[in-house]
């Protein structure tokens, strides 16, 4: 039942492919002379095509240029080394339309600060999950952030519980958590950019809408750009709406569900949400649910876990009936990410990915709240329980899954799996955007982006600025992932000064920024103004600061260049931070000892050193306790090995 207008024309339009809806635009740039080369491939359909150009934030697009049918590339000498530039390129044919945007630029500047994120934490999880959540706050302050932390009470009020004794505890608890964020935002609206929202934290429900065109489906959605819109007006005065199959979605005055069905004002802040309630069909209770993604985020961010640089589309819709040529949200953002070639097109989900990895990928078939209708389509949440697809980031379509707050919900349940989804997003009713990831922006950016998105600036089908719109995950992952630095030691000197000492990074890096914060919290100040290119650093005074250490990498992708941090390691005068020094002797026969002493033993696992494709983990025994949970050494054949703290102890 999905609305059959797609692209912005009729699907009575004749296209061999969801991929003729898209130009599959990608770049390579050099420095000398400076130069963009934008290259698609060739469409023997195409009658013409158009080129315009922005700064990223602009709010117009720049003179167009046109190009001949025939054309493949488009060259832009007018630009500048240490700048980015967006571009649209349109084309036309006889029965259809297409458009690639992309985000290219050459040596891109360092990001070192990414301003603040306001973390919200279920406070059911504040004591069982300590480790985990101490430890992703110092990997977003590792990544750039600095983190306003939140714990509140759990949502307590049951959206499908329709009796009007619960509606001012409904509206009371949304309110408080509004007030949490607006209070962080209005005291720093410079640099507040984000909102982490984790556990079941209470969940905003909005409109008289129903995206995926099912009469039963009419009425209120999940919306939690509620928590990002600074300055909306939201209200609960109008719908009464009591059709829908599923009582979550009736909406009546009064009932603490608000009544915008569009934005109301502009989406301010990035909003992610990591939300493993409710999910029976899985085997784990929902707090080791949310250990196991906070452990995997944790992983990918350290480049523990990896996935080849490509992305896989399983498209069960194609260009014609319900929901025509939606797939082409993957074939639009995977060119800029890895360029047209990368883009490898199936039909079978689970076992492509069972062993094959791909950072990103978008699937869509007919659907219901817990997965596609056919199993063997995509998956169903049951499916998950039993299988772990090998792919990062996720865009799903299909019937129902977008109703994101439903028991056994396919979107969070991506994020339920073992070792790799830490993304996903109902994609296609409207387009998202998210060719900006492959310069270095977050997915909470172009989230937001997607969010706000009328039209005017890039195309959009239908349901734009709809709040349904919304992002399963961390709202701070970054595609491109650099090896830290390891080993961070500090001491002081002879002349007065403190010494910094560490092992490189395992990737091919520039060097390494030092910063310095008065507490691990920070914000840290960059310190070097060049890049240090050995492993060691002098702070010419003393102080009881704390260190960090950043590997910094020019990243190359499908859109040009750009200078890429990794994540940050600590350390202070008293070398608190990090794991313990461990003594790791080989002996032979794939035996390992790791030896430590004073702290409360847990497991370590050895992965092998193809550590994109092995699952074959093999627990070696006991090894001190590490807070972070990395460790990393060169066996007896030089191969790089490392180690992680299981999940229990």
């Amino acid at each position: 039942m999905i609305c059959e207008i797609l692209c912005g024309i009729a699907v009575s339009a004749v296209a061999q492919s969801g991929s003729d809806y898209a130009v599959r635009v990608s770049a390579t740039v050099q420095p000398n002379p400076a130069q963009i080369a934008l290259s698609w491939p060739a469409d023997s359909g195409a009658t013409g095509y158009t080129v315009c150009r922005k700064l990223r934030d602009d709010s117009s697009w720049g003179t167009a240029t046109l190009l001949a049918g025939n054309a493949t590339n488009y060259v832009d000498s007018n630009v500048v080394v240490g700048s980015a530039y967006e571009y649209e390129v349109s084309k036309s044919a006889s029965t259809y339309a297409g458009v690639g945007y992309i985000y290219a630029g050459i040596q891109a500047p360092l990001v070192d600060s990414r301003g603040k994120v306001v973390l919200v934490v279920d406070n059911t999880f504040t004591s069982s999950l300590a480790l985990e959540l101490a430890r992703l706050q110092q990997d977003l302050v590792g990544d750039g952030w600095t983190v306003s932390r939140h714990d509140v009470p759990r949502m307590a009020v049951d959206p499908a519980d329709t009796s009007s004794t619960v509606w001012t505890a409904r509206s009371n608890e949304l309110a408080s958590i509004k007030a949490l964020v607006k209070a962080d935002y209005s005291a720093d609206t410079n640099n507040v950019k984000a909102v982490f929202l984790l556990g079941h934290v209470p969940v905003p429900y909005s409109g008289k809408i129903a995206p995926d065109d099912h009469s039963d489906h009419l009425g209120a959605w999940p919306a939690d750009m509620y928590y990002g819109d600074m300055t909306g007006i939201w209200t609960d005065s109008i719908w009464n709406t009591t059709t829908a199959s599923d009582l979550r979605n009736w909406n009546v005055p009064g009932d603490g569900k608000c009544d915008q069905a569009v934005l109301p004002g502009t989406v301010t802040l990035q909003v992610g949400r990591v939300d493993l309630a409710n999910l029976p069909a899985l085997p784990q209770d929902e707090t080791n649910l949310l250990r196991q993604y906070l452990n995997k985020d944790h992983r990918f961010r350290h480049k523990l876990v990896m996935a080849q640089r490509r992305g896989w589309i399983d498209d069960h819709f194609g260009v014609s009936g319900a929901s025509s040529a939606v797939a082409v949200n993957g074939w639009r953002n995977f060119a800029p990410f890895f360029g047209a070639s990368n883009i490898v097109a199936g039909s079978d989900w689970l076992g492509t990915l069972a062993t094959n990895s791909y950072l990103w990928g978008y699937a869509c078939a007919g659907g219901n709240y817990d997965g596609s209708i056919d199993p063997t389509d995509i998956a169903t949440t049951a499916l998950l329980a039993t299988n772990d697809p090998r792919v990062v980031f996720t865009m799903f379509f299909g019937s129902y899954f977008g109703d994101w707050d439903s028991q056994n919900n396919f979107l969070r349940a991506a994020l339920a799996t073992t070792n790799y989804t830490l993304t996903s997003a109902w994609v296609g009713r409207p387009y998202w955007q998210f060719h900006h990831m492959a310069l270095g922006e977050t997915i909470g950016f172009s989230t937001r982006l997607s969010q706000n998105n009328d039209g005017l600036l890039y195309s959009v089908n239908s349901d734009g600025r709809s709040p349904h719109i919304a992002l399963m995950g961390d709202p701070t992952l970054r595609m491109h992932i650099v090896a830290p630095p390891s080993g961070l030691l500090v001491t002081t000197n002879g002349s007065g000064g403190v010494d910094l000492n560490w092992n490189a990074s395992s990737d091919s890096v520039l060097g390494y920024h030092v910063y310095r914060a008065r507490t691990a919290a920070g914000p840290f100040a960059r310190l070097t103004t060049n890049l240090v290119t050995g492993t060691g650093y002098t702070d010419p005074a003393v102080t009881t600061n704390v260190y960090m250490v950043r590997a910094v990498k020019l990243e190359v992708s499908g859109s040009g260049s750009y200078y890429n941090a990794s994540q940050g390691i600590f350390q202070d005068l008293a070398n608190s931070f990090g794991p313990p020094l461990l003594t790791i002797t080989d002996l032979g026969g794939g035996v390992f000892s790791i030896l430590g002493g004073g702290i409360p033993d847990w497991t370590y696992r050895i992965q092998s050193a193809d550590a994109a494709e092995t699952t074959n983990w093999q627990t070696l025994g006991t090894a001190p306790a590490d807070p972070h949970g990395i460790f990393q050494f060169n066996d007896t054949n030089g191969l790089p090995q490392r180690f992680y703290r299981s999940l229990y102890p």
